[in-house]
This record gives structure tokens, C-alpha cells and sequence, in this order.
């Protein structure tokens, strides 16, 4: 798999360069300010070539066992009493893929401890999971009734620590409850307009710097039903390949054209747009009616960053639209944590479409698309999600507020930007620590989401079995979330972890690393010294 090597950063991965024009674009290995206003560090480094040989090696032997298994379990429930109930079905079409079938009995369920782990507390830097055990290879669990205490949490998306629960900050959340409810029971456009929906609204437009923010009660929906509203029969979509399912849905949903383009290489995006505006669409060679690039501001299982301003300039070169996702970057990357906009100190009028959740860094729900007023309007009366959904749920808003003032400095504290500042320290400690391992990690080093790559299924299983043994909790990625031979183990950094805590993971993780022989990366930096500078965070904040 061909990965992209970005600007400003020396060589220190095995991957596929920009283009030429691009490559103009930087000297020496820094920015000439055309573009670029810091220098940008991504790495993609790919294993030697035995691992993936192995990896699908042992792809091949499980799916041979697989099939072996198929068999034998065919043969004994043509002989059992279920004999009859599958005679019943047989004319049924099958509700799964055969493929995806196959590979749920015969490799996930191999793994399934690994996943899903029940929590019975708040998700903060540590919580409780509940003890579960299996008496027939993971297909059922039974619960023990022990709970894990204290875990160190490695997995949720809780970047800034706003979702704990603290009783003194969640006051005005608990009274709005009190006062109006859990729950609307109506649209927007009915009767669930609420004042505390139009508050958020205009703090949304605020902290973005845009005329108007429209938001909507479930991030997922904010995306799968507001592109159908921007785009339809006509109309071109240039996607990244590593968009998020609520992107690639909602670009289905359109009816437009879609088109995919190699994550984050530029040189492929601008073959795509100049074919399009060249030879317009098939058959007819019509001018597109419009042309919109879709892209993420983070990538939840790169963790790379957006190149956002060669993709600005490409999108002024060809009169494109940009939407940009910032699900995972909104609170967590930027000077004050608006997100890559602010990171790459861009104005937000270059972007056409802003769309972000409240389900990561301020721990709530629901998402925002934001914009110039008219964006904005339009959407109000064309969006699913504005016409039939109910209303954000007030009590969900107010956090939202809370967090969002928290940030801005309104609460009359500096500890937004506290923590805005130590979840990038927290993130550039646990990184370089990384580098020093001989671990292959991928994405920015100004990114939260952190993954190692483990490359075989039964290594990510057996680092998550024990990480669990020694009260850490972390997510194991497979496929078909990743390529086939590219199992991953992806931490989520948080403004609350503690250095202790991320020594204690980063102490546990080098050595499994030795046990499971995941230690592939041939750029090591054991030589650098890495310090946890928590006096900067605090002068900074």
C-alpha cells in the first residue's frame, strides 16, 4: 500500500512523494510560506515485505481452518434438530454477504473478547469495565458480576476530559434537565425550537468565525443527510479514500457522481478536478453543475491530518467546494482548538462547508454544519436532519455551551486552553516516546489519534488480552475498518492522562512489543531524549 509523504518532513518513511509541483512548494525541508505556514510531519512507514507475507499467510491458513470448520458444522446440524428450522430457511436470501458471514464466524469471533468491552462508569482517563467470560469460543458472555476498577482508558474520544462528571460544572446542565427535560419530542421546524438550541447556534458561529452554524441532534446524520441536500444527479464528488462511512453514505445518498482520490495526495486530486473540468460529464459533456471535495479534518484510523491548504488552492484553481469533517479535529488540534482551520492559520471563508460533532472533545452528542448564512438557511428547510429529526435534547445542548465557553475563556477560567495546550503535550510526549520503540505509527505528530500498527490479527488480540491483565483498556482495529493486512492497535490521547499514566502504557506496550515481535520501524530514534515539559503547558495556558 503506497503511502504519501508530506511536506516538511525529512525522510523517515518508505511512501510515494507528491508531485512535482507540489515539491516546489518546500525547501530544505520547510515551508516556503507559500502554503505552508509550519512545518507538517506525517509518517506512513511500510514493513519490511516478509511481514506482510506473513500477515496474509496467515490470513490464508485461517480461512482454509475456516471453511474446513463450515463443513463440519454443516454435517452436524444436518444431523441434530436443527435440521429441520434450516430446511425452513433455505429459500431465504441470506441476510449477510458470504463473505462478511464467513469472516464473522471464523476470525472475528476469534477475537470478539478483544472488542466491544462493557464500561459501567464515566469515560474518563480511567474507568470501570465489567468482568465477562465465554464458555463456547466467544459467542456468548456471561457476566462474572467483578468489575474492573480503574483501568487506565486508552480508547474513547474524550480529548479535552469534558466528559467526567463533575458535579460543580455539571450544575447548569442538571438544572436545564430539571427545567425542560430530557427530550424535545419534536422537530425544529414544529414545535422543538427551543432557545437553548439558538444559543448554541450562535456560540457555534462564534467560535468558528463563520456568519451562521446549524446543528443537528446525531453526528452521523449531520453528514448522511446534509451532502444529499448540497449535491444530486449532476454534480461531482471527489471523496478521500479514507472517508468516514457518514461521508461515504451521505455521497451515495446524493446521486452524484462520485469519484475517489488517494488519501491526502494532492497530485491524484488535481488529475481528478482538471479531468473534470476538462471533458465534464460522461456522455452529455456537460460542465458539472458543481464540484465538491469531501474530506476529514483527522482521520480516526490514520491519524493523519488534512493537507487543507493545497487542498484550498486546488479548490480555488478549479472553482470547486470544499466540506470538511471535523469530527476528530474540532477542540482537539489549533492553537485555541478550533481545529485544522485554525492549525494551518487559514481563514474559515475558504471553506465552503464546516461540519463537526459534539461527541469527541466536548463530550456530548449531535454535530454542526457551518458557513455563510445562506449555506446555512438553505440547509434549514432542505436537511433530513433539519426537517424530520428532533430537537437536540436541551440538557445535551447545555453541556455543549459549557464546554464550548470553557474554551473561549467566557466561564472567567483559563482552563480550556489548559487543556487545549496539554492534550498537545500529552500527544507529543506519547509519540516521540513511540519513535523511540522501533514502532511503525502512523499519522501527524500534532494528532491525537495514535495508531501502531500490529499487522496480524492474533498479535492485536493478544496485545489486547493483556493490556486488559494489566487494567489498561485500548481499541484493536482490524478489518474491514483497515486494509486486510494492516490490524492496528489505535490509542486516543486525552487532555487528562497523566504522565504516569502514559508511562505506565508506553512501558507495557514496549514490552509487548518485544514479545509479539512488532518492532518493524527502520528510522528508530532510541537516541532522542524525550521530555515531558508540564511547566510550558502551564505558562502557555
Amino acid at each position: 500500500m503506497t503511502r504519501l509523504l508530506t511536506p516538511g518532513e525529512p525522510c523517515i518513511s518508505q511512501s510515494t512523494t507528491v508531485g512535482t509541483d507540489h515539491q516546489q512548494l518546500v525547501k530544505n525541508g520547510v515551508a516556503n510560506g507559500i502554503l505552508y505556514k509550519r512545518e507538517f510531519k506525517e509518517s506512513f512507514e511500510e514493513a519490511p515485505l516478509y511481514i506482510p507475507i506473513l500477515t496474509y499467510l496467515g490470513y490464508g491458513i485461517l480461512i482454509l481452518f475456516g471453511y474446513l470448520r463450515d463443513f463440519l458444522r454443516a454435517c452436524r446440524l444436518e444431523k441434530c434438530h436443527m435440521a429441520e428450522e434450516r430446511k425452513e430457511q433455505k429459500d431465504f436470501v441470506p441476510l449477510y454477504q458470504d463473505f462478511e458471514h464467513f469472516y464473522k464466524r471464523n476470525i472475528y469471533m476469534r477475537l470478539r473478547d478483544s472488542f466491544n468491552r462493557p464500561i459501567c462508569s464515566v469515560p474518563g482517563p480511567q474507568f470501570d469495565l465489567m468482568e465477562r467470560v465465554t464458555d463456547d469460543y466467544n459467542w456468548t458472555y456471561r457476566y462474572t458480576g467483578k468489575i474492573i476498577k480503574d483501568a487506565i482508558n486508552m480508547g474513547s474520544y474524550n480529548y479535552l476530559g469534558f466528559a467526567e462528571n463533575d458535579e460543580e460544572s455539571l450544575g447548569a446542565v442538571k438544572s436545564i434537565l430539571e427545567q425542560s427535560g430530557a427530550g424535545v419530542c419534536s422537530t425544529r421546524q414544529e414545535m422543538g425550537n427551543l432557545d437553548k438550541n439558538e444559543e448554541l447556534e450562535h456560540l457555534v458561529a462564534e467560535f468558528l468565525n463563520v456568519e451562521a452554524a446549524m446543528v443537528c441532534p446525531m453526528g452521523f446524520a449531520t453528514n448522511s443527510t446534509s451532502i444529499p441536500a448540497l449535491v444530486g444527479k449532476g454534480c461531482l464528488i471527489l471523496s478521500d479514500e479514507l472517508n468516514h462511512t457518514s461521508l461515504v453514505l451521505g455521497a451515495r445518498l446524493s446521486g452524484a457522481t462520485i469519484r475517489v482520490f488517494r488519501h491526502n495526495n494532492m497530485k491524484n486530486l488535481e488529475k481528478l478536478l482538471r479531468e473534470a473540468v476538462v471533458n465534464g460529464q460522461p456522455r452529455s459533456h456537460r460542465q458539472w453543475k458543481k464540484i465538491l471535495i469531501l474530506v476529514e479534518g483527522i482521520y480516526s484510523m490514520e491519524g493523519s491530518i488534512v493537507r487543507l491548504p493545497e487542498i484550498v488552492a486546488l479548490k480555488k484553481k478549479y472553482k470547486a467546494y470544499i466540506y470538511l469533517d471535523e469530527a476528530h479535529s474540532i477542540g482537539a488540534v489549533g492553537a485555541t482548538g478550533r481545529g485544522v482551520v485554525e492549525y494551518f492559520g487559514m481563514d474559515t471563508a475558504n471553506i465552503d462547508v464546516m461540519m463537526g460533532t459534539f461527541t469527541k472533545s466536548f463530550g456530548a452528542m449531535g454535530g454542526y454544519i457551518a458557513g455563510k448564512k445562506d449555506l446555512v438557511d438553505y440547509l434549514r428547510s432542505h436537511s433530513h436532519s433539519a426537517l424530520y429529526a428532533a430537537s437536540m435534547s436541551p440538557p445535551v445542548a447545555e453541556q455543549i455551551i459549557r464546554v464550548m465557553k470553557c474554551i473561549m475563556g467566557r466561564d472567567g477560567t483559563m482552563s480550556g486552553l489548559k487543556r487545549v495546550h496539554q492534550l498537545a503535550e500529552n500527544t507529543r510526549y506519547f509519540r516521540q516516546r513511540l519513535h523511540n520503540m522501533d514502532l511503525i505509527i502512523y499519522g501527524n505528530e500534532d494528532s491525537p489519534v495514535v495508531p501502531v500498527l500490529m499487522y496480524m490479527p492474533s498479535k492485536v488480540g493478544a496485545f489486547a488480552r493483556h493490556m486488559l491483565e494489566k487494567k489498561i483498556g485500548v481499541v484493536i482495529v482490524g478489518f474491514p475498518a483497515t486494509p486486510i493486512a494492516e490490524a492496528r492497535v489505535r490509542f486516543c490521547i486525552s487532555a487528562k492522562h497523566s504522565k504516569e499514566m502514559l508511562d505506565r502504557v508506553l512501558d507495557e506496550l514496549d514490552k509487548m512489543g518485544d514479545i509479539l515481535n512488532v518492532k518493524h520501524s527502520r528510522h528508530s530514534r532510541k537516541n532522542r531524549k524525550v521530555i515531558y515539559d508540564k511547566t510550558n503547558v502551564e505558562l502557555d495556558a
